[in-house]
């Protein structure tokens, strides 16, 4: 006798073997997209900080009292803005081995450890040279005689990540409220997830992690936080007399790191410093860009749904049509190719108490379009998001950053997108400061807008 049950597709197994989130997409608030009022009324303009920058990505800063600026150039070097000037020596100079022949590779971010100004401990990513464009992990210290300079015979590597494609490959790095470090890691590249990565445990790819940097064990040169989501220790074999819901959390094989799973292509995240909440920007596929947020008080383990979502669309978009079911936690915002831009840059949260008025946004901007939005919760709690800025065309944002008092920033390059070709010999690019439109400093060069 036949059965009447149809068969699953591969990918209906897929869903329903890795689906790890509690919650159901279509039992979750739709994500707010632009075209909303702020409750708290902002608007802002770009100061420029500095100019002259080869593909400027990451901007970070020591929490040392130096109110120094850190800025990752793609072609391996790493700049400081110190006393408002930007200072001719790099800071760090990886150029011979770091891959910057496409857009996608180069250095990617540089992270200062929370005991910065007892230990001197920094950690950078890029994609490496000599091992295929690899996204090395590596520990420095700055040097004794020279607070400017990193000691290069410090290095240690942490973690090395390889990747099948040239592109997705992630790379931002944060330590977080609980002083962990958090790592980016895009699905591996090409597009469409060819590889599955996104959904796939036993991989680093496609995927948050979250690492230990201050131990480290014979097989690795890290810890792995005894709270992550995806730990099975070893065990015997039942099969009768366990629930569904606890088959359901054994990953025997599943990387230990992991801390979120279901992403694209993750190329900026930060923090909130006031709540701890965590956001992700998630770069889409062809016609979707979504931000993510972690509340504080997360478990870890969340599934943002890529492959099978791009925003709080099924991927393929032909699958709309058909009714398919969503999958994962949805993002709390998402924009579309259409109109809006290609490409979603995080910049954070504006927690500083030098711009007051500014406190509680969350920015966001597009690469493609130059558009900055601000985020914020009405009084229904339901997220509003606005347009701030529709800047030029000459401006592209490719990252954002905070310094050590809160005040937020924003890199631009223009980046010759998909051309192999050294970046040094491309147009130069400048970092920017966000600040309250009535406050921009006499004499200040902000940025050109459209409208």
């Amino acid at each position: 006798m036949k059965s009447k049950i149809p068969p699953l597709s591969f990918a209906s197994l897929l869903v329903a073997t890795a689906l790890v989130a509690p919650l159901r997409a279509d039992d979750q608030p739709a994500p707010v997209q632009p075209g909303g009022k702020l409750p708290n009324p902002v608007a802002i303009k770009l100061v420029k900080v500095a100019d002259g920058l080869v593909d400027p990505g990451h901007i970070s800063a020591p929490k040392d009292g130096s109110g120094r600026l850190f800025i990752c150039e793609r072609n391996g070097l790493v700049r400081i803005v110190k006393d408002g000037k930007l200072l001719a020596k790099p800071f760090l100079d990886i150029k011979d081995k770091t891959l910057s022949s496409f857009l996608e590779e180069g250095l990617y971010a540089i992270e200062f450890h929370p005991k910065f100004k007892e230990n001197g401990l920094f950690y950078v990513s890029y994609s490496d040279l000599w091992f295929n464009g690899a996204t090395m992990l590596v520990e420095y210290k700055v040097s004794k005689s020279n607070p400017d300079k990193a000691d290069a015979d410090s290095a240690r590597v942490i973690m090395q990540i390889d990747y099948p494609y040239c592109n997705h490959h992630g790379g931002k790095m944060a330590f977080g409220p609980d002083g962990y470090l958090y790592i980016g890691v895009g699905d591996g590249g090409w597009e469409g997830d060819v590889i599955s990565a996104g959904q796939d445990l036993h991989t680093w790819l496609g995927k948050m992690l979250r690492i230990d940097v201050n131990v480290s064990s014979t097989d690795r040169a890290y810890g792995i936080p005894k709270d992550n989501p995806f730990i099975t220790p070893l065990q015997q074999m039942v099969l009768f007399g366990v629930s569904e819901l606890q088959f359901s959390k054994i990953h025997p094989r599943a990387k230990p790191e992991i801390w979120a799973y279901g992403l694209r292509n993750p190329w900026t995240f930060s923090f909130d410093r006031k709540t701890g909440d965590f956001y992700i920007a998630d770069v889409g596929q062809n016609h979707w860009e979504e931000i993510d947020m972690q509340p504080a008080n997360s478990k870890g383990g969340e599934n943002y749904g890529w492959k099978f979502m791009g925003g709080s669309h099924p991927f393929p978009i032909e699958l709309e049509k058909q009714g398919a079911p969503r999958v994962g936690i949805l993002p709390i915002a998402e924009y579309s190719h259409v109109d809006q831009g290609i490409c979603v840059v995080g910049i954070g949260v504006y927690r500083g108490k030098e711009y007051p008025s500014l406190d509680g946004t969350y920015f966001a901007a597009d690469w493609g379009s130059g558009k900055v939005w601000g985020m914020q919760r009405d009084k229904a709690n339901k997220w509003q998001m606005q347009e701030l800025l529709d800047l030029d065309t000459p401006i592209r944002p490719t990252s954002g950053g905070e310094d050590e008092a809160g005040n937020l920033y924003i890199s631009h390059a223009s980046a010759n997108y998909g051309s192999p070709v050294d970046p040094a010999a491309g147009e130069r690019g400048a970092v920017w400061k966000i600040v309250p439109a009535d406050k921009v400093p006499a004499g200040a060069q902000i940025a050109p807008l459209q409208k």
